[in-house]
């Protein structure tokens, strides 16, 4: 609990000293990548303020150029605090709308990434619009496709992924670059009583899928490799710890 106080109150109290800063950053289009960098900030502060290290496998690393579709599995809330740090990108989250009541974080989100509010087909629809837009522009997209936290059982991840982040990879030719998030739920699971756990933070960021050529004929087969993909890293971090343990 001392531990989870000691979390909760770095992650306002950094986020509520840099947000003037993104503030200013945030009222002008071509300022927006220096407020998505503030992001990145708070994060290197935060996550070096408690002590909690990130051991990220790199099988692939992104150029800051191009532009992907970036998706990952969604277990915690702190998954969208630590792709920040392991994307370097300038990308758009695309995320729940529900995000924007949030006091000032829900303003930051609000301007400087994509809402859904899934319930809604004309939302979605929006979302999926804009998402094709950003892409066009040259901006990443960093989606969740299992379409929020709705693994039963984790590391099992739900199934199947949402259509949304292969179909704007596929229209636009983007490549989708998978990336496995180990043990967040471990750190700060999903529950009522919400508690953070300290632990190395373990991420597997894999090598691109290409989509040029594809059409969306072959959005179904993209989802099924993505999803082998992730599944395969969290299978094998799954299946390391009893023969961890038997060694010590």
């Amino acid at each position: 609990m001392l531990y989870t106080i000691w979390c909760g109150f770095w992650f306002l109290a950094l986020f509520i000293v840099l947000f003037p800063f993104m503030f200013i950053f945030l009222q002008r289009e071509e300022w927006k990548p220096y407020a998505h960098k503030m992001n990145y900030v708070w994060g290197r502060l935060f996550f070096w303020i408690i002590g909690m290290p990130l051991d990220i496998d790199y099988r692939f690393r992104p150029d800051p150029k191009r532009t992907y579709v970036f998706c990952a599995n969604h277990f915690s809330y702190l998954d969208i605090a630590v792709m920040g740090l392991i994307i370097r990108n300038y990308y758009a989250f695309v995320g729940k709308s529900g995000i924007k009541r949030a006091p000032l974080f829900g303003y930051m989100f609000a301007k400087l990434h994509i809402q859904v509010d899934r319930s809604q087909a004309n939302s979605r629809a929006y979302s999926l619009s804009k998402g094709i837009r950003t892409l066009k522009s040259g901006r990443s997209i960093m989606i969740f496709p299992e379409g929020g936290i709705r693994a039963k059982h984790p590391p099992k991840m739900f199934h199947p992924f949402k259509d949304g982040a292969f179909t704007m990879a596929v229209q636009q030719q983007v490549p989708i670059v998978p990336i496995a998030l180990l043990n967040n739920h471990e750190i700060f699971p999903d529950k009522k009583k919400m508690r953070m756990h300290w632990r190395r933070i373990k991420v597997v960021v894999h090598p691109p899928i290409e989509t040029k050529g594809l059409t969306q004929a072959d959005v179904e087969q993209l989802k099924e490799e993505t999803y082998r993909i992730i599944d395969g890293s969290l299978m094998a971090q799954s299946a390391s710890r009893p023969l961890l343990k038997n060694n010590l």
